[in-house]
């Protein structure tokens, strides 16, 4: 029975029975290979490192302040992911200021665009296969709307589809990624007050910021993570200027790659960080009352669009209406 129904459904289409038989199964057989991978690929490295950290380490791990190295894509991604490290930085730091910096973010977002790129064709399809067959009834008459689609109607709706699962996930990391912009470049002075009331109080750099980071963990958990995460860099052995310029590229915010610029120059030529900190949350605090500014002056240029469409109108009907009025009377007589 399923067998004629394929046959069928191909003659319709005007596709040979077994080039369709074909592509269903190569298109089983591909996810099952990604879905299988996915789910069986083990970083070893990763492994042994946690066993011999022991607990310690595997809280820190939850956190996801320390991250072993991306691996590799396997012999399948290879068609989906670039081999080479420099080519897939971009998608990485874009993952990476969106808040998704695990290890396997980029495979993941990878699977992820893969499975809707193929399964919301899939998904058509099979509902297409089901409105052809005179056996199977879909509800809210899609058999009548998709039985009566044609060959060029199809083949536009699968593009559409494919296009839509693939790029769907890039358009939501791009809002996600501007939205955790945002909420840094908000909070952030606050941080830098926090840290230099923490460095005039006799603490030292990393003691300040890895106090101001446990602080915010409600308040801003985007800034804690940060700060956290360059101090468990840190304390694994990287160079803090190193640490710091990979914070401001996880952020992508022009404000915390200066804060990182003025915090490495301090540091490097000895000058006072209270003073620097002081200067620059100054500057920051200059800087956000000049964007208030600037969305203010904005505001009346922008009402003033608004309240012309809204009262034109009336403002016409209140001084044309009662002419139009007078002369349909007046003919009407």
């Amino acid at each position: 029975m399923l067998m004629t129904r394929i046959e069928d459904f191909a003659l319709r289409m005007g596709i040979a029975p077994e080039t369709l038989l074909a592509a269903g199964i190569g298109f089983g057989l591909l996810l099952l290979i990604v879905g299988l991978q996915a789910a069986f690929q083990r970083d070893r490295a990763a492994e042994r490192i946690a066993a011999i950290g022991g607990p310690k380490t595997g809280g820190r791990a939850e956190h996801g302040y320390l991250k072993a190295p991306e691996a590799r894509p396997g012999q399948i991604l290879k068609a989906f992911v670039p081999a080479d490290r420099q080519t897939r930085s971009k998608l990485e730091r874009k993952l990476a200021q969106a808040g998704l910096s695990g290890a396997s973010a980029l495979r993941r977002f990878t699977l992820i665009r893969i499975a809707l790129g193929i399964g919301l064709p899939g998904i058509f399809m099979g509902l297409l296969i089901a409105a052809r067959s005179p056996d199977i009834a879909l509800p809210l008459g899609l058999d009548a709307r998709l039985g009566s689609l044609s060959g060029i109607a199809t083949y536009q709706i699968l593009t559409g589809l494919v296009a839509s699962g693939y790029l769907l996930p890039l358009m939501w990391l791009n809002g996600r990624m501007r939205e955790r912009r945002l909420r840094i470049e908000e909070s952030f002075p606050n941080a830098l007050d926090l840290m230099q009331v923490a460095i005039e109080s006799g603490m030292g750099f990393d003691a300040a910021m890895t106090r101001v980071g446990n602080e915010l963990a409600e308040t801003s958990p985007e800034i804690s993570f940060e700060f956290l995460s360059v101090q468990r860099q840190v304390q694994a052995g990287r160079e803090r200027e190193a640490a710091l310029r990979d914070m401001a590229d996880r952020t992508g915010v022009e404000t915390v790659r200066a804060f990182a610029n003025v915090a490495s120059q301090s540091l490097r030529f000895g000058a006072s960080m209270a003073q620097a900190l002081t200067t620059y949350a100054a500057d920051l605090r200059g800087i956000r009352e000049m964007r208030a500014q600037e969305k203010a002056n904005r505001l009346p240029v922008q009402m003033s669009g608004v309240l012309a469409s809204l009262m034109l109108p009336a403002l016409i009907l209140i001084a044309v209406g009662p002419v139009v009025i007078r002369y349909f009377m007046n003919y009407a007589q």
